[in-house]
Formats: C-alpha cells, sequence, structure tokens
C-alpha cells in the first residue's frame, strides 16, 4: 500500500467516509435529488412561505412546512427509473420547534395525483415512525425494503401526523440510491 506503513491503511477512527456506501448490488449510491423531474414535482396542503423545493438547499431554516393542519402529502417525480435504498428526512431549523417533527410516514411508489382522499384506500410500499433523534442531522439515513424501491419513478410522501404541532415542518430530505440501466433506442443504428 504505502511505503513505511507496514500493511494496509486505515482512516481514523471517526474519520468521515470519503465515499458513499455501496448499494447491495455493488454500484455507488448517489444523492437523487438531482434525478428529480421538477415541473412534475409537488406539495399538497403546503405553506407558500416553505415550498418543498425547499427540502434540497441545505439550510434546515427554510425546508418545508404544511399549511391548513399537520398533514402534507410531497410527491417527487424523477426523470428516469431510480432504486432507492435509504431517505433521510431532517428536522426543521434544527429542531427549534420539536412539535412540528413529523412522526408518521407512509411512502408511496408510482402513485400519480395521490390526494388526502386517497391515501386511506391505497396501501404504502413502507410506513415509518420517526422518532426526534432519526430527524437529526448526523444520524443515520432511513433505509427502505429495497425490493419495493427497485424501479422507482415518483415517490409520495404522505406525513400523516406530528408530534403535537398544529402544522408540521422538514427541514431537509436525502434520498440515497442509483439510477437503472436502461437501454437508450437512439444509440441503435438502423440495419439494411
Amino acid at each position: 500500500m504505502f511505503p513505511g506503513l507496514g500493511g494496509s491503511a486505515t482512516l481514523p477512527t471517526g474519520a468521515p467516509a470519503l465515499e458513499p456506501s455501496p448499494a447491495e448490488d455493488g454500484t455507488k449510491l448517489i444523492d437523487l435529488s438531482e434525478k428529480l423531474d421538477k415541473p412534475l414535482c409537488y406539495a399538497r396542503n403546503e405553506n407558500a412561505a416553505y415550498p418543498w423545493g425547499n427540502l434540497f438547499i441545505g439550510d434546515s431554516r427554510l425546508g418545508t412546512q404544511s399549511d391548513a393542519d399537520e398533514q402534507l402529502i410531497i410527491h417527487l417525480s424523477f426523470q428516469e427509473f431510480v432504486k432507492v435504498k435509504s431517505i433521510k428526512f431532517t428536522e426543521w431549523n434544527r429542531g427549534a420547534r420539536p412539535e412540528m417533527n413529523p412522526v408518521t410516514v407512509k411512502i408511496y411508489v408510482n402513485r400519480v395525483n395521490l390526494g388526502f382522499e386517497d391515501v386511506e384506500d391505497v396501501d404504502p410500499e413502507q410506513s415509518i415512525k420517526l422518532t426526534s433523534f432519526d430527524l437529526q442531522e448526523g444520524s443515520d439515513p432511513i433505509d427502505l425494503y429495497f425490493v419495493k424501491f427497485q424501479r422507482v419513478k415518483s415517490l409520495t410522501f404522505f406525513i400523516e401526523d406530528n408530534a403535537g404541532g398544529d402544522v408540521t415542518a422538514l427541514g431537509g430530505l436525502q434520498i440515497m440510491g442509483r439510477t437503472v440501466a436502461t437501454t437508450n433506442m437512439n444509440d441503435f443504428k438502423k440495419q439494411g
């Protein structure tokens, strides 16, 4: 490895990893927010002063908030099919208002135009109970049922309730996964 070190080199304890961890199939995970098809994304019952797009700018003071009550629907559409491995919700304004933290989040895959009247009739791919620890910036992402998130074109998050506040607020959202290898038909040449 390195001369004079006498073997394999390792990072010191507590040192941050330099690369994302590999997915189960050995390819590197990426932040899928780069793959969002933003014109097709939306939120229902969102406060206009705190829109869904704030979730991806890295400042938890902005984030997104619900408007009329604690329930919130965030629909994210991707430019291409992706495999989603994990998600990371971050508390709003570094935990300044813990009563606004989401608690129950239901995640739906490839459901377009899902509204509040529909969520009770459709089974989610996964339901998550968040704790205040889960929402801290330094906590680990939540692994999803990987087999249910293999061919995702859109994700819909239904935040059902919060920790007791009048409205719900999220400081950030990170979705980790990878793109699905597809064939581009334009790369083929016409024969004959």
